[in-house]
């Protein structure tokens, strides 16, 4: 039973980690992609 609740508490942990990773890869691709676009306006 304790293994049970350690993979678990693993998947949860998982499961966080992912979320995070997948979030702060959302915000660098809207920072780079308007970032780039006003270099593109501005220098266009």
């Amino acid at each position: 039973m304790a293994d049970d609740e350690d993979l678990s508490l693993l998947g949860d942990r998982r499961q966080r980690r992912i979320k995070v990773v997948a979030w702060v890869v959302i915000v660098a691709l809207i920072l780079v992609a308007g970032g780039a676009t006003v270099l593109a306006l501005l220098f266009g």
